[in-house]
């Protein structure tokens, strides 16, 4: 994109002048001292220095003022002034200097010869030599009845690419649909077109500086097909136009983010590597990865003639942003997202043999085109009110994970040594009191009540009982920290760390118990929580988390945590829980999955009902070249708990083959 700015109407207002008066100096001495006034950029004294003639063609204010914002518009900076060395170049009047003129600008480097010319006169009571400016002083070739301008042209912002080089984020062409205001009469049809609500579009249609006759900027759209329904429609004007595109929309935006012009702020904390009318990254990868993204502006500094022709004084060319490819799969992306119908939740899948990040993602999303072209405060507010939260993005959050958290509370209690896999316990009922703290159970789960039957039954007082008294706090809080809770995820898109409490630490039998089935204060991360589940597959490694495909692969990010035949034999527990436990939609002829369910409740203390997240971490028990983990909210909803998260996974996994 091209921006001309007009600097100054001439050359006369253009330019740097000096001051200051010793007792008779030499032309010499008085243009020393005039260019220490002039490196500084001190036009009040400089003012003082200019000869009669000068001061008649230049009045003080003007000159002054045009010539600081002439100065601030090129952001001239280094202004060095050398003054050269000449045999004889005065008489008694008149004296002629050369200097080297040298200072950069936004537009590059600027270097030329001039000659300084001195006048020997009377000024009031003074005598002394005065300089006689022209132009040129400001810029090489400047004359008196030459316009500045100064053109910027921003570099290509660069492409985020999936894993198989498709575009998430690009630039490429689009349309900016409008309607002409007083002309529009079917607003539903545009409305439905545009995926705008009514109202919306009639916000825009009313805004206050809205005059008959004037274009209305609705929405800028990719799709062809239905830009060409919206041409056929009265009232509506569509142009073309370059847009930054992203063709997942909603099922990538809270990853990828959008981009818009930058706000002052953002050109200030940039200390001016930012221009006004930037296009910057506002969130998701596009604000993260901005700075290499974001492609180089060039500009110009340019003389328009009297007659007509230009020169060119300054000119840097732009370079374009770096094209970034990432380690996501476009395809299943937009797949998951899709088999989660929009409820709200969040998804990750990695590839556990790796580490590489194949899907992340928030639902609901919203889509950023919206945002790009202005959305209106009505849309805004719409949004924001929406009970299911388009604006959250929940993958950067944590949540209770629930029952997904069993498996790695065995595994912490099996690599301490604290915990006997063979040991059974008798339990009677759904709620038991242990050590003071009741703990209650969905079902019973058939004897023996040992490791492999609670984790395929989900049995919450096994686990109660079992870490506080087998493992115990100490072996408990050490095994999951060295997983990673309490830990900055070392990834390249901040998220929230998973967390053990509150506070690190865990205070009370009743919380450990709640801790080791994933309730209590425990919160992880859905990519941490998916990160974890590798051990099982990798005999005891968790890879550091990738999303550029430039990380290195395979990185350790955790190691020992499980030795293999630990491993495994938590890997089988995981394959009957899909097929050997209670009926889950998880258990399908395509893939065998193996996986483990978690139902976080979030109601409060004495409460009988509340809100629900059902979770469901899955992987194929056959290829193991996928881990997906899903999380969604409100699952007491129609009572899908989340038996039917593990069918969402599965579908996924399904995808994948």
């Amino acid at each position: 994109m091209k921006r001309t700015i007009p600097l100054i109407l001439s050359a006369s207002f253009g330019v740097t002048l000096l001051a200051g008066c010793q007792d008779q100096p030499t032309p010499e001495e008085r243009l020393d001292a005039y260019i220490k006034l002039w490196e500084k950029q001190d036009y009040d004294k400089m003012y003082t220095y200019a000869s009669t003639a000068t001061k008649k063609e230049y009045g003080k204010k003007e000159f002054i003022e045009r010539t600081k914002q002439l100065s601030k518009t090129l952001d001239i900076k280094k202004l060095s002034v050398e003054r050269k060395k000449v045999k004889e170049a005065t008489d008694d009047e008149k004296a002629s200097l050369p200097v080297r003129i040298s200072f950069d600008t936004v537009a590059g480097a600027v270097a030329y010869d001039k000659q300084v010319p001195l006048t020997f006169e009377k000024q009031g009571e003074t005598e002394n030599w005065f300089i006689d400016w022209d132009s040129s002083f400001v810029l090489k070739d400047f004359k008196k009845e030459d316009k500045v301008q100064l053109e910027t042209v921003e570099g290509k912002r660069g492409d985020l690419l999936d894993a198989n080089n498709k575009p998430l984020a690009t630039s490429g062409k689009g349309y900016a649909v409008g309607a002409t205001a007083g002309q529009l009469k079917d607003v539903d049809q545009v409305a439905e077109l545009l995926d705008r609500p009514t109202s919306s579009v009639e916000d825009s249609l009313k805004a206050s500086w809205v005059k008959d006759g004037q274009f209305v900027p609705l929405k800028t759209l990719t799709d062809e097909a239905t830009v060409a329904k919206l041409r056929d429609i009265p009232g509506i004007s569509v142009k073309e136009t370059e847009v930054r595109t992203y063709p997942l929309g909603k099922a990538a935006s809270h990853l990828i983010g959008y981009i818009g012009s930058a706000t002052a702020d953002e050109i200030k904390e940039s200390k001016n590597k930012i221009q006004a009318g930037e296009q910057v990254g506002k969130r998701g990868l596009e604000q993260v990865l901005d700075d290499r993204l974001r492609g180089k502006a060039g500009a110009s500094i340019i003389l328009q003639k009297k007659d007509g022709s230009s020169v060119t004084v300054a000119e840097t060319k732009p370079s374009d942003g770096e094209d970034i490819p990432l380690t996501i799969d476009a395809t299943l992306q937009k797949k998951t997202y899709d088999t989660m119908k929009e409820d709200p939740g969040t998804a990750s899948a990695i590839d556990p043999r790796t580490g590489e990040t194949r899907v992340l993602l928030s639902s609901p999303g919203f889509d950023p085109s919206e945002f790009m072209s202005g959305i209106s405060q009505a849309r805004l507010d719409e949004l924001t009110q929406d009970p299911d939260q388009p604006l959250l993005n929940r993958f950067t959050s944590a949540f209770a994970p629930g029952s997904t958290q069993k498996p790695l509370t065995a595994a912490v209690g099996l690599k301490s040594g604290t915990l006997d896999p063979e040991k059974a316990y008798t339990i009677n009922g759904l709620k038991n009191k242990i050590d003071g703290f009741n703990v209650t159970r969905i079902h019973e789960t058939p004897a023996p009540v040992n490791l492999h039957n609670a984790l395929v039954y989900s049995d919450n007082i096994y686990f109660a009982r079992s870490t506080l008294e087998q493992v115990g706090t100490k072996a408990f809080t050490s095994g999951l920290e060295a997983l990673g809770y309490g830990e900055k995820l070392p990834f390249a898109y901040p998220l929230r760390a998973s967390q053990i409490s509150n506070d690190g630490t865990i205070a009370s039998d009743g919380q450990l118990m709640d801790t080791s089935y994933g309730q209590g204060q425990m919160l992880t991360n859905i990519l941490h929580l998916a990160s974890m589940y590798e051990i099982f597959l990798t005999d005891g490694t968790i890879y550091r988390p990738t999303l550029l495909q430039e990380e290195k692969t395979k990185q350790v990010f955790k190691k020992d945590l499980l030795d293999a035949k630990d491993a495994k034999m938590i890997r089988d527990d995981l394959y009957d829980v899909v097929h050997n436990g209670y009926t889950l939609p998880a258990d399908i002829k395509e893939v065998d999955v193996a996986g483990k369910t978690g139902t976080a409740e979030l109601k409060k203390a004495g409460e009988t009902d509340g809100k629900e997240n059902g979770f469901f971490v899955g992987f194929d028990n056959d290829k193991k070249d996928l881990l997906v983990a899903i999380m969604i909210e409100s699952v007491e909803k129609e009572d899908r708990g989340s038996p039917y998260v593990s069918g969402l996974v599965a579908e996924v996994l399904k995808q994948n083959r």
